[in-house]
């Protein structure tokens, strides 16, 4: 059997670094910049409804009103001045795989994209850059009533009416700077729609992918489960390394019905060079259940805080997530929990790990206000630094203003024991492996929660980050 390879730099992550070069051809790049010029032409390059326009140049007058945030990463070295925001390839969105441009298709065939749908997907969105280029659902599942396409083309459908009056609603551009730059030049993501009672027993997932160098990604997930549905949805993203800065600004907005549950996951991988700035929020009604699942890997710097507004009686969430930063990450992520319904229930699990100077912050908000009688909220962070360079902090921040809550917060932050090292090289195992195997056990309460396929996926990434490197 080879030996595994001891440096972090030798490792091949040719699976998520490889790129193809983009040819003027083969592509339509707006310039650089953030101008109304700018967003009217992506408005007009997606043949944008009135409302959407008239949002789109509200959104932009928001985001240039509005500063930059001053409390977490330094991310004054992102100039949007030398950002593309929409790159779009030259081809057709498809449902038929083979129809799909072949060094784009090559690329999700490396990612394992068609494999997973054939194996254990009901539905597929395929993004690359700006736009979505395969979208697929399985027949029985859309006889079901369930919708599940690329937004855009939502808007324009019968379901415009319904993606107007939820579109940015539970993130207003208002938010922060972020969420207004998303706004103003948001492109590609998926629309679904679960109608009342129905079940989708198999997951449906979007994979983004962001190719080109110098550019953004802002894609839109709008996830709707009507009352009595279940649904679980993976959303998974990547992008190879470059040496200009790169930008992620997504938004995620999921509505949760009455009686209904929902679960998302997602495994980022983005590139070291990636600002990751995302934004992800879920409204709760009546006895409906919210899941999150996050694995954030990648980035030079993240700002994530997933949030959950419970706003029915008896409506409950759960956040579990892993975080990794190694050199040169700065990894600011957490989670919100904000009870309005009475006798509502949330947990926060996270586990965090850095190595070779990385930094690492849990940031959580959990707010119970006064009519949220008899809430229960739990949070635990756990924080594993694996060497003397990194760093880890944790900001939790608790408003409750009732008297009849329940709320209870843990956290722990060490380095890996001695004892247990030792324990474990007196078994036979050696010293390396046996600290990839406390770190892999440290991260497992995340890797149980995912299917079978992430889950692997997510180990393989902290083992490609681990091997070697964790004296």
């Amino acid at each position: 059997m080879a030996k595994e390879r001891a440096e972090v730099q030798d490792i091949d992550r040719s699976l998520y670094d490889f790129r193809y070069e983009e040819k003027d051809s083969d592509f339509y790049k707006i310039k650089e910049g953030l101008t109304a010029e700018i967003v009217e032409e992506i408005s007009d390059k997606k043949n944008d409804p009135q409302w959407m326009r008239d949002f789109r140049q509200k959104a932009l007058e928001v985001y240039h009103k509005t500063d930059i945030p001053n409390w977490g990463p330094d991310i004054s070295d992102l100039n949007m001045d030398n950002i593309v925001t929409y790159v779009k390839p030259k081809t057709k969105m498809s449902a038929d795989w083979e129809e799909v441009p072949e060094d784009i298709k090559n690329t999700f065939e490396k990612l394992g994209i068609p494999e997973a749908e054939r194996k254990s997907l009901a539905g597929v969105g395929a993004q690359y850059d700006s736009e979505l280029v395969y979208h697929n659902l399985q027949e029985e599942v859309a006889a079901k009533g369930v919708v599940y396409s690329d937004i855009e083309s939502a808007l324009h459908g019968p379901y415009g009416e319904m993606i107007e009056k939820h579109f940015m609603k539970l993130v207003p551009p208002t938010d922060h700077k972020f969420a207004a730059l998303h706004g103003a030049v948001w492109s590609g993501g998926s629309f679904v729609y679960v109608p009342k009672g129905v079940n989708v027993e198999i997951p449906l997932q979007s994979y983004f992918r962001l190719n080109a160098p110098g550019a953004g990604q802002f894609e839109h997930t709008l996830i709707i489960v009507d009352e009595g549905a279940e649904l679980h949805f993976i959303e998974g993203c990547s992008a190879p390394k470059y040496n200009v800065a790169n930008l992620h600004a997504g938004c995620v907005e999921l509505f949760v019905g009455k009686n209904a549950k929902l679960r998302y996951s997602t495994i980022e991988n983005w590139s070291k060079n990636m600002y990751n700035l995302n934004t992800k929020r879920a409204r709760v009604e009546e006895n409906g259940i919210m899941e999150w699942v996050s694995g954030s890997f990648g980035s030079h710097i993240s700002y994530l805080y997933p949030m959950t507004i419970l706003k029915g009686d008896n409506a409950r969430a759960e956040f579990t997530g892993v975080t990794f930063a190694g050199a040169g990450q700065n990894l600011d992520t957490g989670a919100k929990m904000v009870h309005i319904g009475k006798d509502t229930s949330s947990y926060i699990n996270t586990r965090s790990i850095s190595k070779s100077g990385g930094i690492s912050t849990y940031r959580s908000a959990v707010v119970i206000q006064n009519q949220a009688k008899n809430a229960k909220s739990a949070v635990s962070c756990q924080s594993l630094m694996l060497d003397d360079q990194s760093r880890s902090d944790t900001v939790p921040a608790i408003d409750v203003r009732t008297n009849q809550a329940d709320v209870g917060h843990e956290a722990k932050i060490g380095r890996i024991s001695d004892e247990a090292v030792f324990y474990l090289m007196s078994r036979g195992i050696p010293e390396e492996e046996a600290k990839s195997l406390i770190v892999s056990g440290f991260a497992d309460s995340v890797s149980k929660e995912l299917p079978l396929e992430y889950a692997v996926e997510m180990n393989n990434l902290i083992r490609l980050e681990m091997v070697g490197a964790i004296g």
